[in-house]
């Protein structure tokens, strides 16, 4: 996967400076080199109580050979960012592999169409059963809002584990369309899923971005008076855009292997949130009444930028009286349930697809 600037919640790359615009005299960033990598641990705890830290953490050898070749690969943690039309290229031709690693495990009919005029990926299990026919999984795709890195990886293995059909909604991304058009995007499709299917048939579910965006849409329902759906699954996500996590300052999208940038204070925003509200209650449903959302599954893992968010709106959650379940993964990144190769991957979609099944099935 590639890498998304942390300093925008990892939502959207800033704009490349072009070259002919940097100071001649500054020097390129340069990776640190195997003698440069410090061998000890180091911690200082300033007199604001932010830590300036330094640990040198092995992999945990109960993970899978899978996984621990995974956590080996080498990322530069020094360069330039990407360009906006960099990464959705590099993303692209990612997930189209994935695509197909994932058809192997899980067959499928992929047809792209139209629901309520907003595009969509439709994925039918193969030997889905006649009982399923009434059912439907609403897929909200990740990829930082400015791309699309999980219509295909989200989507296929859950068709295949759940033997439902799965609806990815490829909603209009940002920065051309920022929010609340991509919640704007996935109520309309689900209004017109309700034409057909009971909502208690239904169940919304995404990761990273689309987890963010199940939680905001699932407070967008319930402000235009319209039925819930029988579940959720926020996997990997976060439910509030003003107050940053302790995670998302210590790990990058790879977790504690590439570029990271130090913490900046103030405000945060991005170009998804443009000018709206950062406690907005739909951008930023830690604030919004969750009372009466459907039973929700949380999944991130011990090395997740978004560990810290995606605990923080569980909470949020049970406090709301919600049924509400948390599963953690060691020492694994960001979305890595993506990696069709690795065990725990599947685990982890098998959990998810039980809970799905589960749910539609009271």
């Amino acid at each position: 996967m590639q890498v998304i600037s942390r300093a925008a919640f990892l939502l959207l790359l800033t704009s490349v400076v072009l070259v002919a615009q940097q100071p001649a005299a500054k020097p390129a960033l340069q990776a640190t080199t195997a003698a440069e990598a410090p061998m000890r641990d180091t911690s200082y705890i300033d007199a604001q109580g932010t830590a300036h830290v330094m640990r040198v953490v092995p992999i945990p050898e109960a993970l899978s050979p899978e996984a621990k070749k995974s956590l080996s690969r080498a990322e530069p943690d020094q360069g330039p960012p990407q360009s906006l039309a960099q990464r959705r290229a590099g993303t692209d031709a990612w997930a189209v592999r994935a695509a197909a690693e994932w058809s192997a495990l899980c067959p499928n009919q992929l047809v792209n169409d139209k629901i309520a005029g907003v595009p969509v990926r439709i994925v039918t299990p193969e030997g889905m059963p006649d009982a399923n026919r009434d059912k439907v999984l609403l897929n909200l795709h990740g990829g930082g809002f400015n791309s699309d890195s999980g219509s295909y990886t989200e989507s296929i293995p859950m068709a295949g584990y759940t033997k439902i059909k799965v609806v990815a909604v490829l909603y209009r991304l940002a920065p051309e369309f920022p929010f609340p058009a991509s919640v704007d995007d996935s109520v309309a499709v689900y209004k017109e899923l309700l034409k057909t299917y009971k909502p208690g048939h239904i169940v919304i579910y995404g990761t990273s971005a689309g987890a963010i965006l199940t939680a905001e849409v699932a407070v967008k329902l319930k402000q235009l008076g319209l039925p819930q759906p029988a579940a959720l699954g926020i996997f990997s996500g976060m439910g509030d855009f003003a107050q940053p996590g302790d995670s998302i300052a210590m790990y990058a999208l790879r977790g504690l292997s590439g570029h990271l940038d130090p913490p900046t204070p103030g405000k945060h925003d991005s170009e998804y949130a443009t000018t709206t509200d950062l406690k907005d209650q739909v951008l930023s449903p830690i604030y919004a009444d969750l009372h009466g959302l459907p039973p929700t599954l949380f999944v991130t893992s011990g090395r997740d930028l978004l560990l810290s968010g995606t605990a923080n709106l569980h909470r949020a959650y049970l406090h709301a009286g919600v049924e509400a379940q948390l599963i953690v993964f060691d020492a694994l990144p960001h979305a890595f349930w993506y990696d069709s190769k690795m065990p725990e991957a599947l685990e982890a979609n098998h959990m998810m697809a039980d809970f799905f099944v589960k749910q539609l099935n009271k």
